[in-house]
């Protein structure tokens, strides 16, 4: 059976495909999922570590029942998943003798999950990890680490901005814009599904046994292809804490986990309602909390951190990749609004100052991602571009430091049909070979500062910033091919092609121009995001 598991930073959700039915449901663990009567079976991602050395935590619901959200104790983590795949340096406690780091309360979590489903009990033969988009690579490592620890035969991983436009059931309009806007992200993604018969299954795997992938090449694929993407670190445990803020200042309250959920429970009844209360006795202080705000003073707290610029700044970046292509924001025929803080009325009412309202669609924001990744199981796959630029370093003699030569644009898909072609001199007289330093080349539009206030891990905007980071420059990695003779300065020496398989691996071809030899042929060398 196969199963779709969206992590959120506030919410996860689990789905499977019901065979009976043909079509996905989500499910209720015991336990760990949340009832309401507004929302579908989430699972809050909260953790709490009762035995570090045995790995023994609680998570889900199961921490909010036994108030365990609602202490200062370091053995509670909320949050958590921002902080997977980053460098971030702070708040990470030892516990019963273990160091407990992000990395680690995520692995717990998922695999806690896992447990859960199987003892359902349901046949997990085939996973769906659903990751967002700015953080697609680090992201990727960490879950495949966590995934070879899954008794599962295959494990596949989906953006969810890409899932999210599978699980509305849209594929047969043109262009799709997907709006993922949860706990603790922004992904932007501009979509086109397609029809592709001819092509196999391929989707990005971490872990795929062989039965399963005798049983999906004979499937008949389907293509999403991703246009246009942007993304922010930016999300509603963000507002939560600007939110708590705002009382601290005017209340004279602290900042703590109580006026945190507080804050929260006032966010999300102001989706609902134009004025809201919340009230909180602590039994053992004897202190009480009670906070109220209207709509009105909410709004004006998002615009005094410059919410709505950074919206605009996202959109802004999917329309221009969009006109690069040739399409226009009336060529978008669907907007598709999925997580938690799309369903602020403030969120919904900036989507209308760019569509039209009966373009936009907001009735799964929940379970569009997990259901949606669940279409791979079902012969989906996924054509996708890199989200960043590539390029090789060179010395500059001209303003005497290295410099960066671009090869592949962000925007690129992949697998390439075309290689990238560079012809190479020597420097050195009988250099005895050739080396690249290939890196990453950042945005400019911006970047993405985190950091600790205490406990709490706080996200903030960076403007104009630009940075490059070398993917290959570690000994052992960085030369290519041996030049036998060596080479002399002054004529061209090696013909290099560079191309992305369909996994994004970077693989070179190395032709030397004066012994007409072949010294790589099609050599992975870094793995690209």
């Amino acid at each position: 059976m196969a199963i779709a598991i969206d992590f959120g930073t506030s919410n996860t959700v689990v789905a499977r495909w019901n065979q009976a039915l043909q079509q996905p449901e989500t499910l209720k663990l015991p336990g760990l999922s949340a009832v309401s009567v507004q929302n579908p079976p989430l699972i809050p991602s909260l953790l709490y570590v009762e035995d570090a050395a045995k790995s023994k935590v609680l998570l889900g619901q199961q921490v909010r029942d036994r108030g365990l959200d609602l202490s200062g104790d370091p053995r509670f983590f909320r949050n958590f998943k921002r902080g997977i795949g980053t460098s971030v340096k702070g708040f990470v406690p030892e516990l019963d003798g273990q160091i407990v780091d992000f990395q680690r309360v995520g692995e717990w979590y998922l695999s806690q999950i896992v447990s859960s489903i199987r003892s359902l009990p349901l046949s997990v033969d085939s996973l769906v990890f659903t990751v967002p988009v700015d953080s697609f690579e680090a992201y990727r490592h960490w879950l495949g680490k966590v995934s070879e620890s899954l008794q599962v035969e295959q494990v596949r991983m989906l953006d969810e901005p890409t899932a999210a436009a599978l699980g509305y059931g849209l594929v047969d309009r043109s262009i799709l814009l997907v709006i993922d806007f949860g706990g603790g992200t922004l992904d932007l993604s501009l979509v086109r599904p397609e029809s592709n018969g001819n092509k196999k299954p391929l989707g990005f795997l971490l872990k795929w046994g062989e039965k399963l992938l005798a049983q999906s090449s004979a499937q008949k694929a389907k293509v999403a292809r991703v246009l246009a993407k942007a993304g922010q670190n930016l999300g509603g445990s963000d507002i939560d804490n600007w939110l708590v803020d705002y009382f601290v200042k005017t209340k004279g309250l602290t900042k703590s986990p109580i006026t945190t959920r507080l804050a929260e429970r006032l966010k999300i009844q102001l989706s609902l309602v134009n004025k809201a209360v919340e009230v909180y006795f602590d039994d053992e202080n004897f202190e009480s909390y009670e906070l109220e705000l209207d709509r009105d003073g909410f709004e004006s707290i998002l615009a005094e951190h410059q919410f709505f610029e950074n919206l605009d700044e996202c959109m802004n970046q999917v329309l221009q990749q969009a006109r690069r292509q040739g399409l226009e924001i009336g060529d978008i025929d669907a907007v598709l609004l999925v997580g938690g803080t799309v369903q602020i009325p403030a969120v919904q009412r900036w989507v209308q100052q760019y569509f039209d309202p009966e373009k936009i669609r907001c009735d799964k924001p929940f379970e569009a991602i997990a259901q949606g990744a669940l279409q791979l199981s079902q012969g989906v796959e996924i054509k996708d571009f890199l989200y960043h630029s590539y390029g090789i370093r060179y010395w500059n003699r001209r303003e005497n430091c290295h410099s960066w030569h671009s090869l592949i644009k962000s925007g690129q898909s992949y697998p390439m049909s075309e290689p990238v072609e560079l012809v190479l001199g020597a420097s050195l007289e009988n250099q005895p070979s050739i080396e690249l330093i290939i890196g990453e080349l950042g945005a400019e539009t911006g970047g993405t500062e985190i950091y600790f206030d205490g406990d709490r891990l706080i996200t903030r905007q960076i403007a104009g910033q630009t940075s490059v980071q070398a993917l290959n420059d570690k000994d052992g990695a960085r030369s290519i091919a041996q030049l036998t003779p060596p080479g002399y300065p002054g004529s061209d020496r090696v013909k290099i092609f560079f191309r992305v398989d369909g996994q994004r691996f970077l693989r070179i071809t190395v032709e030397d121009l004066l012994s007409n030899q072949t010294l790589l042929e099609d050599r992975p060398v870094v793995q690209l995001s």
